[in-house]
């Protein structure tokens, strides 16, 4: 799945340098990725939203404030209660704006995974995506109205999000597996070794590895070893190099 997902990503990073490059009927703007003008498009779609708003966020800082700031219209007399889905990385649970997020008033749901692209989805039908400029230049943000390209980005979101998990059971997980013994015997459920080979590596008894691995994989919410292995990675509790 995590590899799925990856691939997904680069096939749409590579559609919109694409849209960059030719003239399509539905325009795509771009923009530095710093420039004011983003928090004035990011406040822009947001008063759009009239059905729901999905927000990936892989870094805080000011990115996390832009997107918060312009979430924080919606509590204005002028807006429903509408839905926000924020998906954010491990790294930056601990951001400030995000913290507000998840505190504020605004029907937000927050969950954590590992790896994301960032993204800002409006009711289905408008995206703003932040992705690396093709030859240099820093990062570039677009606004896309074309359709496909925002299915496309809405599965994205979608296929990541429930691969995710929300930030007190992902502490708990954290807490639980970030062991030097969970993470080998995790590494080995990965790359898909047999219990009597990962036994012996990890010099534990047949029967004490059998009773780790069905501990982690409870405590995973894992239907398989092999699944195990790909939730520790969506987790953040191993790297996809280690697998």
């Amino acid at each position: 799945m995590v590899q799925a997902l990856l691939q997904a990503r680069k096939l749409i990073e590579s559609t919109v340098n694409l849209h960059r490059r030719t003239v399509a009927r539905h325009a795509v703007v771009t923009m530095k990725g710093n420039d004011a003008a983003v928090a004035n498009a990011v406040e822009a779609l947001v008063d759009r939203a009239r059905h729901g708003i999905s927000i990936a966020l892989p870094a805080g800082g000011d990115r996390a404030e832009v997107m918060v700031s312009a979430l924080r219209r919606l509590n204005g007399p002028d807006h429903e209660r509408i839905p926000v889905r924020l998906l954010c990385t491990p790294g930056s649970l601990t951001d400030p704006a995000i913290r507000a997020a998840m505190e504020s008033d605004v029907n937000t749901q927050v969950k954590v995974v590992d790896a994301v692209m960032e993204m800002l989805i409006v009711d289905g039908g408008v995206a703003m995506v932040r992705s690396s400029a093709e030859r240099g230049g820093g990062d570039v943000v677009s606004v896309i109205e074309d359709m496909a390209s925002v299915r496309a980005l809405d599965l994205l979101f979608a296929g990541a999000w429930s691969g995710a998990v929300r930030p007190a059971e992902h502490r708990w997980i954290s807490e639980r597996l970030r062991t030097e013994s969970a993470r080998r015997i995790l590494e080995r459920l990965c790359k898909g070794y047999t219990d009597d080979v990962a036994a012996r590596e990890v010099e534990v008894s047949l029967r004490t590895y059998r009773r780790h691995v069905a501990e982690i994989m409870r405590a995973l919410g894992a239907n398989s070893r092999f699944q195990a292995g790909v939730r520790a990675v969506e987790l953040g509790l191993l790297s996809t190099a280690d697998c």
